[in-house]
């Protein structure tokens, strides 16, 4: 009984601070204001809120999940032009964890990634193929293990928005990514185990950029 007459009165408050005004500071400091399309501009990937992952089958029977902790770049966008937008990504290869620290130190090692050898994943776009509005093709290559590959990247874009309560490095305009695409690890060189282990990867990057120019 107290508990649901504590509710009560608690609702009662707020009525009562709303219609004296008393919520309306907070109300206008609403951060956020939702955009039909991302800002013109250069953005830098905000490695607090971007992701690298990855899916790869183990022994025909399950699917192993893992993930790059570490990741940098920059993306540029511009709607009239959308054909010359660029991305660059860097991913410190030693940041994998799959929630097993034994694996994640073998795939670490030389039969797998080999982070001491190549510490950095790369991957630098060539160009870009609209598909709509808010999604595409982005080609680019991909270095992985010391070997450089063309591949495509499904692209969509999640959304935008402008943060303007916020001081940077979080203020100011966000837009978010997710693209997947799939390689062969064997084309890479990374051939251990590929009778056990899957060789098809499929990888997905999730993306949040704050502009830092227009």
């Amino acid at each position: 009984m107290k508990s649901h007459r504590m509710a009560r009165l608690f609702r009662l408050a707020l009525v009562s601070c709303a219609a004296s005004g008393a919520l309306a500071p907070l109300a206008q400091a609403t951060p956020y204001h939702h955009l039909t399309a991302s800002p013109n501009g250069t953005y830098r990937i905000d490695p607090a809120h971007s992701l690298a992952w990855f899916t790869i089958g183990h022994a025909g029977v399950a699917v192993v999940v893992g993930r790059f902790d570490t990741m940098s770049g920059s993306y540029t966008f511009n709607a009239t032009q959308p054909t010359r937008d660029r991305v660059a990504i860097r991913i410190a290869t030693s940041s994998i964890d799959t929630n097993f620290a034994m694996r994640d130190h073998d795939l670490r090692g030389p039969d797998f990634f080999n982070a001491r050898e190549f510490p950095t994943i790369r991957f630098q776009s060539t160009s870009y193929r609209p598909q709509g509005a808010h999604a595409g093709l982005l080609y680019g290559r991909l270095t992985l293990h010391g070997v450089t590959h063309p591949v495509v990247f499904r692209v969509r874009e999640i959304g935008a928005g402008l943060v303007a309560a916020l001081p940077k490095p979080w203020g100011g305009y966000l837009s978010g990514y997710e693209a997947t695409t799939t390689i062969r690890r064997s084309a890479f060189g990374m051939k251990a185990y590929l009778g056990m282990i899957g060789d098809r990867v499929h990888l997905h990057v999730n993306i949040e950029g704050v502009r830092t120019a227009r």
